[in-house]
């Protein structure tokens, strides 16, 4: 506890919320009061220093309340440390590049990336503020990728302003000079180099390998991008024909178009109908390719006529089947998802070529529209297509469903084919700690669940360039055996521009020159740098070594698979250890219906309007009542649980200002009991949201601390203002001191919740922020009996009862009252009698023990005057 202080600031007649979040940034900005002290942080060492690896937000949007429940959560624990004494580094990053970024830049302006023409430096866009909605392609206006940069620049510098306002007015103790952006140049030297140490280490590879692919962003999708969802589709029986002439084999599939890329027919080894046929060929129909009919564990049995097609590539089993079985490739559909024109080698027959060339071009809609008829005219197709629904892998931002292409792109290797390193992976999760702990099991299911090395490269244009050229022999064709690299120190360079140690730029493109990689990293590729980005790896080694590995990871539960993963495995393969010491997961925001918020669905709500019209410290308690990993009901119509918030924090500035009116004397002392057993009792709320927030349950701190303010507030102050107002009192120093005591430790309790009303109120009697004040610790030698507080408070509550039934006010003087209850309930209200008195207007009160519970009786009220 600190000694009682002379007032500091000018108390308002009416203490207000409004105003305050404009008040308070403003004055923690010019005082720096959130700054990350370096010199400190160097002086006390790393076990001083607690660092956040915070959650760049996507800056081609909006913010959404999602964000300000999870941020909450964050600002929460650094403003806890923060005031034990930790120098903390709490920065922010800005996620720049990426396919969201480039689809709200061509709504935006109008416009769309054309690698192929010119820069034009006095390009302007036809026009400004698109509605972010998807628009053709034929009416936006084509701009070189400079140009389209440029743009992207612009749109995400405006977005990322609006915000940093908006989390100002949330009252985020980010350190605003703490700052990076996922698309700045020391961001593009960090994830080149991060890159180029996978690459030497050879755990970054390339590799001419089946892709998940959206047809409308025309690029590569990592498997931790996509997401399943119900679509229409329909059985198609059809006949192939045993090479033998003994008859047909029927399959059942949902992709007929895919006929011509078909490349075996596959059964469970088990299956005794298709046993016989093992070792065997058919012919496809219309294509009249021979294929063999093989065996495999992952056919079903049961599923359609229990054999299957394999083609090149339906689905993500086709590829397994195509990888173990050791198929030939024959891809038919292009990167823009139509057919290709060229047959796959396979089909030699005039009659299967001239079928192929009835797909050749057409989309894998009409593909599939032709092949049915071209099938029905056959005899090939067995009765009617059986409509059903089934999931379907899109890419999560996309509108239609993946596609599987051939196409060489990098990877990263992530322990999917190598059982040591997802070995390591999984310990060094367990080595974690997680809030809650049952988050953990959904990484270890992800990690243990991976199909496939990670995809890092991507086609777009807006992103960390992939930092290598390829050699060009004779013939002018990339050499991907002679990848050439870029010194270290020449970093960030961009390949599409820069010339490769040993060439000149007259080389670029001519056989025996070179040639830039045109690809992009994933965004997920820079984002799971985010501790080296913010904490100076290879850039500042004093700063790395002050704040890594990171103490918190804060995060969404639905990027665990992403974001989570792709940070550990980054720093598995950099340093050998987990990124961060703690993970603090927060739950989704759901809708009355208890229906996630998603822009998807429409439910979403945006904050801004919520934190005006409530006010920030409302909103900030909202989500603070929400433990870790628990979801959280939103409703704007009726915001409940915020309005409470409000109350509360008005609540706190009446009190304040009420308990500041009463003078403390020079030399005051606590000596009435009921005044200790109040302490008593807070010292027992400090040690019990200390150790809740030592645990990340922020909520547990907040719900035994508000209670006792409550109690503080309806029972306590009503029971000792008589006193505390009274100087000819001998309680009266003991009361004011106590009460201003316990406002002390109540605004510091408070403090990372009510951020705006606490430092409110801390300013009219102190100096300096409560923010950087000493947490409360209690004493080790306690001052008095929370007996004493339980029991007058008992007796308060049932003195205000009686008067209640007797239909009288609670001012209504009392001219007899007499309290019957246990012999040590009635000892501690001996010790306070006095102020019971004076609270209940009680003129004769009688105390009798040796009763089993505290009962009031023998209420007599005054004579009321007419």
């Amino acid at each position: 506890m600190t000694d009682a202080r002379p007032a500091q600031g000018q108390i308002p007649d009416k203490p207000a919320l409004e105003g305050l979040e404009e008040k308070w940034d403003a004055a923690w900005s010019g005082r720096g009061t959130y700054l990350f002290d370096r010199a400190r942080a160097t002086e006390v060492g790393r076990q001083g220093v607690y660092s956040v690896d915070t959650p760049p937000p996507t800056a081609s949007g909006s913010l959404h309340i999602g964000h300000v429940f999870s941020f909450t959560h964050t600002d929460l624990k650094v403003r806890y440390e923060r005031m034990r004494g930790k120098a903390v580094f709490y920065p922010m990053g800005w996620d720049d590049n990426g396919l969201p970024t480039e689809r709200r830049v061509q709504n935006y302006y109008g416009v769309r990336c054309d690698p192929s023409l010119p820069y034009d430096a006095d390009f302007t866009p036809p026009f400004e503020g698109g509605d972010n909605k998807s628009s053709r392609a034929a009416d936006q206006v084509p701009i070189s990728r400079r140009n389209f940069i440029e743009l992207c620049e612009k749109l995400t510098v405006e977005d990322e302003k609006h915000f940093e306002a908006l989390f100002r007015q949330l009252g985020l103790s980010v350190d605003w000079t703490q700052t990076y952006r996922t698309i700045s140049d020391d961001t593009i030297r960090t994830s080149q180099l991060a890159f180029l140490r996978n690459l030497q280490r050879g755990e970054a590879y390339q590799d001419l390998a089946p892709t998940m692919w959206d047809i409308d962003f025309r690029t590569a999708i990592a498997q931790a991008e996509l997401e399943e969802r119900e679509q229409p589709a329909a059985f198609h029986r059809v006949a192939f024909h045993r090479t033998d002439g003994a008859g047909d084999v029927h399959i059942e599939t949902t992709r007929p178009e895919l006929l011509p890329a078909c490349v075996a027919l596959v059964a469970h080894p088990d299956d005794e109908r298709y046993q016989p046929l093992f070792g065997t060929t058919v012919r496809t129909p219309l294509f009249d390719v021979e294929v063999p009919v093989l065996a495999h564990p992952l056919a079903q049995p049961d599923k359609g006529s229990g054999i299957a097609m394999i083609c090149t590539f339906g689905d993500v089993t086709d590829i397994i089947w195509w990888r173990e079985l050791n198929l030939p490739n024959r891809t038919i559909l292009g990167l823009d998802g139509r057919v290709i024109a060229d047959a796959p080698d396979a089909i030699t027959t005039d009659a299967g070529k001239a079928a192929y060339a009835e797909l050749a071009g057409k989309t894998v809609f009409s593909a599939k529209k032709r092949v049915v008829e071209l099938l029905q005219d056959s005899g090939e197709l067995v009765g009617d297509p059986k409509p059903f629904t089934h999931v379907v892998k899109f890419y999560e931002k996309g509108d239609r469903p993946m596609e599987i292409v051939s196409t060489r792109q990098w990877y990263i290797r992530n322990g999917a084919r190598d059982e040591a390193l997802r070995d390591k992976l999984i310990a060094l999760g367990k080595d974690m700690s997680w809030h809650p702990d049952f988050m953990r099991v959904r990484y270890e299911n992800w990690t243990n669940g991976l199909t496939g090395d990670w995809l890092v490269s991507r086609q777009r244009f807006f992103g960390v360039p992939i930092p290598v050229w390829y050699a060009l022999d004779e013939n002018g064709e990339r050499d991907y055996d002679r990848v050439l690299t870029p010194d270290h120190a020449s970093l960030p360079i961009d390949p599409s521009t820069d010339v490769p140690a040993g060439y000149t730029a007259d080389q670029r493109g001519v056989p025996g020159g070179f040639e830039g990689e045109n690809d992009i990293f994933d965004t997920w590729a820079t984002s799971s740098l985010t501790p080296q980005l913010a904490g100076g790896w290879e850039r500042d080694p004093e700063l790395w070594n002050l704040v890594a590995p990171f103490d918190l990871r804060p995060q969404g539960q639905d990027i665990i698979r992403t974001w989570l993963f792709s940070t550990m495995l980054r720093s598995a393969l950099e340093d050998d250890r987990a990124p961060w010491t703690d993970a603090a997961i927060s739950g989704f925001i759901v809708d009355p219906d208890r229906k996630k918020m998603s822009k998807s669905k429409g439910n979403v709500v945006t904050p801004a309007d919520i934190l005006s019209q409530h006010g920030s410290d409302a909103v900030r308690y909202w989500a603070a009542s929400s433990r870790l990993g628990t979801d959280a009901a939103f409703d704007p119509q009726n915001p409940t649980q915020v309005k409470i918030g409000r109350r509360l924090a008005i609540k706190v500035l009446n009190a304040a200002k009420f308990v500041l009116s009463f003078p403390v004397p020079e030399g005051a002392e606590v000596t009435h009991a009921l005044d200790a057993s109040m302490l008593a009792t807070l010292h027992g709320v400090v040690r019990e949201a200390t150790k809740a927030f030592d645990n990340y349950d922020h909520a547990r701190a907040l719900e035994v601390t508000e209670s006792f303010f409550w109690t503080f507030c309806d029972d306590y102050l009503e029971l000792v203002k008589e006193r505390a107002y009274n100087q000819t009192d001998a309680g009266q120093a003991s009361a004011a001191l106590a009460l201003r005591l316990a406002m002390s430790t109540l605004l510091r309790l408070l403090a990372p919740v009510l951020a705006f009303a606490a430092e409110e109120a801390w300013s009219w009697f102190n100096d300096g922020s409560v923010h950087t004040a000493d947490w409360p610790v209690a004493p080790d030698e306690e001052w008095g009996d929370p007996a004493v507080l339980t029991a007058v408070s008992t007796a308060l509550i049932g003195i205000r009862r009686a008067k209640t039934e007797a239909k009288a006010s609670q001012k209504t003087p009392v001219a007899s009252l007499t309290i019957r209850a246990e012999d040590h309930t009635i000892a501690n209200l001996r010790l306070a009698e006095g102020d019971l008195r004076a609270v209940g207007r009680i003129e004769t009160l009688e105390l009798l023990d040796g009763w089993s519970e505290l009962v009031i009786d023998s209420v007599e009220l005054a004579p009321q005057e007419v």
